[in-house]
C-alpha cells in the first residue's frame, strides 16, 4: 500500500508539473505575439491595417477559419487544401487547382504570401480588397461551391467559434464581415521576408551572395526587374507575357474589365519561393524554371497587346544564354524562404 501511495504522489506531482509547463507555454505564446511587423527592407503595406488591426485572437480565429473545411459545400475543402504551407501556400504539383469533388479549376493556385502589399488579387483581377477575396473561392462551383450564409450557419454550430469570435471582436456574433476580417488577419501575417536575399539586403552579419548569385542578381536587374520589382518581386500589374492561349482560351484580365487591350493579361507573380511553388504561370503549364526560360527565350507569341517590355530587341522575348540561366537560377534560389514554409504559427493546429 505504501508503494502504491508513493507512486500516486509521484504521478500527481508529474501531472502538476506538466500542467504548469503547459500554462507557461501558453503564457509565453501570448507574450511573444507581436502582431503585424513590417520587414525592414519592405515598403509600407497597402492593406489598411488601421481598419483591421491584427490581434492575437483575430489571428488565431483567422488561422482556424483558413483550415476549416466547413467553408466548402460538403465540408471537405479548406483554404489550406489549395494553399499548402510547405508548398509556399500553393497547391504544389497541380497545374490547376483541385477543388470540391476533385473538380478542376482553370488556374494555378497562387501563393498566399505578402498579401498586405497587394492591391489586386486573382490571376485575372476583378478583386481589389483582401477582405473580399475569399468570396470567390468559397462560392466558385469548382472550388468550394458554398454560400456565405451556409458557411455562417455551419460555423455557429461549432462550439469553439462563438468563443473565438468573442475573443476577437467582443461578442459571440458570427457574421460575414467579421469572418472576412479574421481571414485577412491571418493572411496578412503570411509574410515571406527571411530569404538569403532579404538577409543580404538587410546587411545581416555573415550574409553575402556567391559569385554566381551576384552575377545572377545583375542579370535579374537587367532583364527581369521591370516587372518583378524588388523587394516583393512583382510590381502587382497585369501583363500579356506572350503565352500561347490555353485550350480553354482564358482571356485573363479581360474577363473582369471587358477592355480589348486586357486580353491575355495576367497578374505578374512574385518570384519568391519558386523552389516550393512549381508549376509556373497562371495555368501551371511549365513544370520547371527551364521551361519558363525556354518561353522567354524562344516561345513568346507576338500578340496584339504583347507587353512592350518583351518587344525591345527585334524579336519578342528575352534573350537568355545557357550561362545566363545558371546564374539566374542561382540568384532566384536566394529568394527561397525556408522559415516561411515551416513556421509553426502559420500551420494547421
Amino acid at each position: 500500500m505504501k508503494k502504491r501511495a508513493f507512486w500516486v504522489v509521484i504521478g500527481g506531482f508529474c501531472l502538476l508539473m506538466y500542467a504548469c509547463k503547459k500554462e507557461d507555454q501558453i503564457k509565453e505564446a501570448v507574450s511573444t505575439f507581436l502582431g503585424f511587423q513590417k520587414p525592414a527592407n519592405f515598403p509600407e503595406p497597402v492593406y489598411k491595417l488601421e481598419n483591421n488591426k491584427v490581434t492575437e485572437a483575430g489571428f488565431l480565429l483567422g488561422r482556424s477559419l483558413f483550415y476549416e473545411p466547413r467553408l466548402s459545400r460538403n465540408n471537405t475543402i479548406s483554404c489550406g487544401s489549395c494553399h499548402i504551407q510547405s508548398s509556399g501556400f500553393t497547391q504544389h504539383g497541380h497545374d490547376v487547382s483541385h477543388g470540391i469533388d476533385d473538380l478542376l479549376g482553370t488556374r494555378n493556385s497562387p501563393p498566399i504570401m505578402n498579401l498586405a502589399w497587394n492591391s489586386a488579387f486573382m490571376w485575372g483581377g476583378g478583386i481589389y480588397d483582401l477582405d473580399l477575396q475569399p468570396i470567390a473561392p468559397i462560392t466558385t462551383h469548382v472550388e468550394m461551391d458554398e454560400t456565405l450564409d451556409n458557411v455562417m450557419a455551419k460555423l455557429r454550430l461549432v462550439a469553439k467559434y462563438p468563443t473565438m469570435f468573442k475573443a476577437a471582436f467582443g461578442t459571440e456574433e458570427i457574421n460575414t464581415a467579421r469572418f472576412m476580417k479574421a481571414l485577412s488577419q491571418f493572411m496578412v501575417m503570411c509574410i515571406s521576408a527571411n530569404s538569403k536575399y532579404d538577409k543580404v539586403m538587410r546587411k545581416e552579419a555573415g550574409q553575402s551572395f556567391t559569385a554566381d548569385e551576384q552575377a545572377g542578381y545583375a542579370l535579374f536587374q537587367a532583364k527581369c526587374s521591370s516587372c518583378h520589382k524588388e523587394p516583393l518581386f512583382t510590381d502587382g500589374s497585369f501583363r500579356n507575357n506572350g503565352l500561347a492561349p490555353s485550350p480553354i482560351n482564358d482571356l485573363g484580365l479581360y474577363t473582369a474589365t471587358l477592355q480589348e487591350t486586357d486580353r491575355y493579361k495576367f497578374k505578374v507573380p512574385s518570384l519568391r519561393n519558386l523552389t516550393y511553388t512549381a508549376p509556373y504561370m497562371h495555368d501551371g503549364r511549365f513544370l520547371t524554371l527551364n521551361g519558363v526560360f525556354d518561353h522567354y527565350n524562344d516561345e513568346v507569341q507576338q500578340t496584339a497587346n504583347l507587353d512592350p517590355l518583351l518587344q525591345l530587341n527585334g524579336k519578342p522575348g528575352i534573350s537568355l544564354t545557357a550561362d545566363d540561366r545558371v546564374k539566374l537560377t542561382a540568384f532566384l534560389k536566394t529568394l527561397d524562404d525556408a522559415d516561411f514554409v515551416t513556421r509553426k504559427d502559420l500551420a494547421e493546429q
